[in-house]
């Protein structure tokens, strides 16, 4: 795999949201408040307790669980109300559960360091319950680029809609080569996701903010 120096890495960095699929430097969405302290589990299990890049937050969306638990997990429908999704390809059959695996990609535009590429993911849901929670793991490679990430996801009804909590970490040479920088890379993303779910959700429930 090529090298990338550390400038090279701060240019794809910020090219793209990393893994999340996320919209860049923008503001929480009403009700998010960034979150540390005890890790965000699925059935015992947590992101990578030794990474040095992590992140956390959450948001209510005031719509009901169903909704949101079938946007989150109707993986293959992610690019209608993500936009920085691209394609989403389930990788096996059937119902979304422990076990599924599905392989998506978002662009990295040109930058002085490397071509324009495209960022390939492919995660793998570990543990799930429905309703409730998922954990997924696995790598996002592009050129020069390799991120092994692990992201849960949490979700509790709540008087008025669903306390949405997500928590992600990622290892890797190039990431960890400037942690402040991907960890805050990390977070706009999470932020960015949990804003085009709590709007879209919304927006199916006709839910209107006053």
């Amino acid at each position: 795999m090529p090298r990338v120096s550390p400038t090279g890495v701060r240019a794809v960095l910020f090219a793209v949201p990393l893994v999340v699929a996320g919209v860049l430097g923008t503001a929480l969405p009403a009700g998010a408040t960034p979150h540390s302290g005890t890790s965000l589990t699925c059935r015992g299990e947590g992101v990578d307790a030794k990474a040095l890049v992590r992140s956390r937050t959450e948001t209510v969306i005031h719509a009901s669980l169903g909704t949101i638990w079938r946007l989150q997990a109707d993986v293959e429908r992610w690019p209608s109300w993500q936009a920085p999704v691209t394609t989403v390809e389930r990788l096996d059959h059937g119902p979304f559960r422990k076990g599924s695996a599905f392989r998506w990609t978002t662009p990295i535009p040109p930058n002085p360091s490397t071509p324009a590429t495209g960022l390939d993911i492919t995660s793998t849901v570990k543990q799930l319950k429905r309703d409730s929670c998922i954990r997924w793991t696995g790598p996002a490679t592009a050129e020069g680029l390799h991120i092994d990430g692990v992201h849960v996801w949490n979700f509790t009804e709540v008087e008025g809609g669903v306390l949405v909590r997500t928590e992600e970490t990622h290892t890797g040479e190039q990431v960890e080569a400037d942690v402040p920088t991907a960890t805050r890379i990390l977070r706009d993303g999470l932020e960015g996701w949990l804003r085009e779910l709590k709007a879209t959700a919304e927006a199916r429930t006709g839910h209107r903010r006053s």
